[in-house]
């Protein structure tokens, strides 16, 4: 009798969007595959700002323990929310191709307040990252914080007095739920890994990294993984505002990346293009170098805000 592969989700919508990609994929594999949707704690408290939790992996976490006792075969997890160092004992079976990257507005009326430079515009998100990088541009803005899954955050964004609220291109257009008052912000550096999923297991399960091996895709799992390897290296998470990108055009990886104070008045940034070929380091040697030029002292800032 063929294995079934039980695969691990949260159970918000685009959670189980992701586990039902992976479960199609290894079906169309001839695999026989069936979803465990578990709740973390992150889906649970939906108030504290995740910097405040302050603690890795707070999506991750539950289905990470579900796996290394036996409950599930696989968990699917936002790569973006899958902290640089995998628990022991799990490995990343694949690397799905990377969806949409970019973060959008979506806004209540129109974006005329964008160009209105004595207006207070109410602003929701519950990202550092988005936060800094919007207050940068929009300093008189107000920012509030924002929580829950994708459905939630759109309904609060209705019932409270905002203008507008930052969204994941990729958690709105993948259940079909990017609003027609929405514009995408081709300014703002997205998170390491956003927009790409990944499968995880244990690795000591020979079975399921052979099935998922076909699901891999290489092109992206470099490029997050110079995205995940700049993170690593600044030892940020939740508390910091790191922003990278990483695509390949040709044989060339183009790289952009950001450290950022929590007002994002203070950041430092580096661009790099490099062979494919020699793109392993890069993430790191990147990370150092903004460290070299300040990011120490940004870092050590934001610790002592965030205490």
């Amino acid at each position: 009798m063929q294995k079934e592969i039980r695969i691990g989700t949260r159970e918000s919508q685009l959670a189980l969007w992701q586990a039902n990609l992976v479960k199609d994929l290894l079906t169309a594999q001839g695999h026989t595959a069936t979803l465990v949707p578990i709740k973390s704690e992150g889906d649970i408290d939906l108030v504290t700002p995740l910097y405040e939790i302050g603690v890795q992996g707070i999506f991750t976490k539950t289905l990470d323990i579900a796996l290394l006792n036996n409950r599930i075969d696989i968990a699917v997890h936002s790569l973006k929310d899958v902290p640089t160092q995998l628990p022991e004992n799990i490995v990343p079976a694949a690397v799905l191709e990377r969806g949409p990257v970019k973060d959008l507005l979506v806004y209540k009326h129109d974006t005329a307040f964008l160009q209105q430079a004595g207006y207070i515009a109410n602003i929701a998100t519950s990202s550092l990252r988005r936060k800094a990088q919007w207050q940068r541009r929009f300093p008189q803005h107000h920012i509030h914080n924002l929580r829950g899954n994708v459905n939630t955050r759109l309904k609060k964004l209705t019932d409270e007095n905002w203008d507008a609220a930052i969204f994941a291109a990729a958690g709105l257009e993948r259940i079909h739920l990017r609003p027609e008052h929405s514009l995408e912000l081709d300014w703002m550096l997205p998170a390491p890994a956003q927009g790409a999923v990944v499968a995880v297991c244990r690795e000591d399960d020979v079975f399921c990294r052979e099935a998922c091996a076909p699901l891999h895709h290489a092109a992206t799992a470099l490029c997050t993984q110079v995205e995940r390897d700049f993170l690593r290296t600044l030892m940020g998470g939740c508390t910091t505002p790191i922003s990278a990108y990483a695509h390949i055009e040709g044989d060339t990886l183009h790289f952009a990346a950001e450290l950022s104070s929590l007002d994002g008045q203070t950041f430092l940034e580096t661009t790099r293009q490099v062979p494919v070929q020699q793109a392993a380091d890069l993430g790191k040697t990147a990370g150092n170098d903004i460290l070299a030029r300040g990011g120490h002292e940004i870092v050590a800032a934001i610790k002592n805000a965030t205490k």
